[in-house]
Formats: C-alpha cells, sequence, structure tokens
C-alpha cells in the first residue's frame, strides 16, 4: 500500500480559532483524516509545513508509522527540537496514518493502541468563562461569553445540570468589562482590584457547583510566577484539583512554583514530544501532563509520552481545543492507558454550528463512550471542503 494523494484545508471555526486538517489517501482505496491542534493566529504556519512534509510522504507505505515518524523528525531541520508548526504538521499525518491503519485492520486505533481498558471516559467542562448555555436540538449553543457573576453562575449551574462532575474556568479571561486583558495587566505583581476580581469569581464558581464538583483553574500561561502564586495563594481555599499553565511552560519555573504553590499543578498543550518532557517528569513538578496529541507528535510520540510520564506516577489529561475530530482522535489514547485522568471537553465543541466531521458528540452524563469504529471513529465531511478558507491537493 502506498499513498498516492493529500489533501490539506483550513476550515473558519469561532473567533480566532480555525481548523487544519489534512486527508492521506492510498491506492487500496483507504483514507485517513487528521488534524493539527487548534491554533490561535499562526495557522498559515501549520498548513505550510503540511505542504512541505506532503511532498515526502507521497510515495511511503502508511502502514510503517513509526518509521515516517522518525524520517519527518530527523531529515527536516525544523524537526529535532522544532516548534508547534513542525509538531503540528508532522503530527496531523501521523494521525491520519494510524486512521488509515485502523480502517486496514478494521479495529479502532485503541486496539493497535493495546486495547480499551474502559469503556467510558469521564470528561470536564472545559472554558466556562467563554459560556456554557443550553444546547439546541441540532447539539448547537450559539457563542456568548460569560463575564458578569451571574452569567459565571449560570454557565457553571448548566454545565452541573448535563452531569458534569468537573469543570474548568479561566477566571481572568476576561476582565470586569469583558475585555482581554492586555499584556501588562497579566505579568508581574497583579493590582489589588485583579485579585479581587479572581477571588470574587472563583468564590462564584465554587458556590454555584458546589462542594462535589472538582474545580480546575486554567490561566493560559499569561502570568508570570509572581503572579502565578498570587492567585494561588487565593484559590487553595476553594479545593482546586489542578492549576493548569500558571505560566510560560518551564522546567525551571515550574520548580520554583512547586515549591511556592498548594495545588496540583498541570502544563503540557505547549510541551512537545517525549525530549521535552523529560525535566517535568525528573523535576516532579508536575502532576497532570497534557500534551495535545496533534502537536505533541500524533499516536506514535504521544503514546510514548504517556508510557514516560506512567514510570514518575504522573496523571494524563489530554488537552483538546480543536473540531470534533480532535474529541476522537483523544478518546482512542485516553480508553488505553492506564495513567488517564480525565478527558476535557471544550466549550467550542458546543458552538460549532456545521456539519464538518461525521460526529460531534457531546457528553452525556458528563462521559464519553469509546470510539468503536475503525480508525479514529470520526471523519471529515464534504461539508469542510464547502466551507474551507483555504484548500489545496497534492499529488
Amino acid at each position: 500500500m502506498k499513498i498516492t494523494k493529500i489533501d490539506l484545508l483550513t476550515v473558519g471555526g469561532l473567533d480566532i480559532i480555525s481548523f487544519t486538517f489534512c486527508r492521506v489517501y492510498t491506492d487500496a482505496g483507504i483514507y485517513g483524516d487528521g488534524e493539527v491542534a487548534g491554533i490561535h493566529g499562526s495557522g498559515h504556519a501549520a498548513f505550510a509545513m503540511l505542504q512541505d512534509f506532503a511532498k515526502y510522504l507521497i510515495g511511503k507505505d502508511p502502514m510503517k508509522t513509526e518509521l515516517i515518524w522518525e524520517d519527518m523528525f530527523k531529515t527536516s531541520f525544523w524537526g529535532q527540537n522544532g516548534g508547534p508548526a513542525v509538531f503540528n504538521a508532522m503530527s496531523a499525518y501521523d494521525i491520519a496514518l494510524w486512521d488509515i491503519k485502523g480502517k486496514y485492520f478494521n479495529v479502532p486505533v485503541s486496539t493497535l493502541l493495546g486495547g480499551a481498558s474502559r469503556d467510558s471516559i469521564r470528561c470536564y467542562a472545559s472554558q466556562l468563562q467563554d459560556g456554557w448555555w443550553p444546547l439546541d436540538e441540532n447539539g448547537y449553543s450559539e457563542p456568548h461569553t460569560a463575564i458578569t457573576l451571574a452569567e459565571i453562575e449560570q454557565s457553571c449551574r448548566q454545565a452541573v445540570a448535563e452531569g458534569y462532575t468537573c469543570v474548568k474556568i479561566d477566571c481572568l479571561n476576561y476582565d470586569a468589562n469583558g475585555v482581554r486583558p492586555t499584556r501588562g495587566m497579566r505579568e508581574q505583581m497583579l493590582e489589588p482590584d485583579y485579585l479581587n476580581l479572581f477571588r470574587k469569581r472563583i468564590e462564584c464558581v465554587r458556590k454555584a457547583i458546589g462542594p462535589d464538583v472538582q474545580l480546575i483553574v486554567e490561566n493560559h500561561s499569561r502570568l508570570d510566577s509572581f503572579g502565578a502564586c498570587q492567585i494561588a495563594e487565593i484559590a487553595k481555599d476553594y479545593n482546586i484539583l489542578y492549576f493548569e499553565e500558571p505560566n510560560t511552560p518551564s522546567a525551571y519555573t515550574a520548580e520554583y512554583l512547586k515549591e511556592k504553590i498548594d495545588i496540583p499543578l498541570a502544563m503540557g498543550e505547549r510541551i512537545y514530544t517525549r525530549w521535552q518532557y523529560i525535566p517535568y517528569l525528573e523535576n516532579r513538578t508536575l502532576r497532570i501532563i497534557q500534551p495535545d496529541i496533534s502537536n505533541c507528535g500524533g499516536y506514535t510520540e504521544t503514546k510514548k509520552v504517556c508510557d514516560m510520564a506512567h514510570a514518575y506516577d504522573v496523571g494524563v489529561q489530554i488537552h483538546t481545543c480543536g473540531s470534533p475530530l480532535s474529541t476522537h482522535i483523544a478518546l482512542q489514547l485516553e480508553a488505553v492507558i492506564p495513567n488517564f485522568a480525565i478527558h476535557e471537553h471544550h466549550s467550542l465543541l458546543r458552538n460549532i454550528k456545521y456539519p464538518i466531521t461525521k460526529y460531534n458528540w457531546q457528553p452525556q452524563n458528563g462521559c464519553l463512550p469509546v470510539p468503536t469504529e475503525p480508525g479514529i471513529g470520526n471523519e471529515l465531511t464534504p461539508k469542510a471542503w464547502e466551507l474551507a478558507e483555504a484548500k489545496m491537493t497534492i499529488e
């Protein structure tokens, strides 16, 4: 079996998020779909890297995922110690190849990765500050941020009513007027009014969800160490499950924060491949790692990262901030690994108006099933090509 053709496309999503995909075709009539991680403002770079790697993939045997991954990693100058653009492209192609492999053997990817050890995946409601409003009969919710305490409370109560037993919120993603803070407002020592805003919002969330629902504090890496310690000091009184991305990922600063913050730390969506995870595991700063399969290196690499973390007794929560395809991509690996913690169900998955994928699963009672169809169990629809802002075929 040989790769004969590759389609690339970028589909407009919400706000500043677009979804970039690849579809890899073979001479056996089997194709596989892959997705790069949700990118804010840099999708052109990933699209270009997909083009560069496509020229290498044509004619290769898609079953040789390990060999192809190593070749992409070492034959491209940017592969070794590369950043998100190169690993986004490598990851998307690797996912597509595993999709092909699963379809060839007529089994889900989870079977090829070792076999599902669970048939139900617990989820948390992610990014409540962006609004968690009721779904209509088509599974769609009009996007609207939750800024006021009343809106935050309503968003939290909706998530709990849907059966979620864990939620996540970034209380400082928007200021009191609903404006994303400028750089200076979230660096160095935070002003008292900003700390008070955080306190009011986190207290509102805890009251709305009650004492038995778990709470994750999100920060999107926007604070420095000083500010992260300030809000952690407040947050510790509200029974926090873990503190996600307290500042820019750095093994050195993470070690400092571990000493100063009395809340478990989590990072990973901006950490790529096993080599970059080594120092975080060795200094034992993270209790949860959050690799994104679509930028960590696909299934070939992310499975290795999860296995490494297991040796250090570190849990895994796969980062998902993409199209509905990313849901199925994550579920396949989460079903297998023994150190799985919880699945992230992002608010944007409730705001996708058009059926660009075959499925857009929404959790029932806070859980998702493990996909059983061959490959990743989901695929792009013709609507994705119809809505594509950019598309290209490479043969």
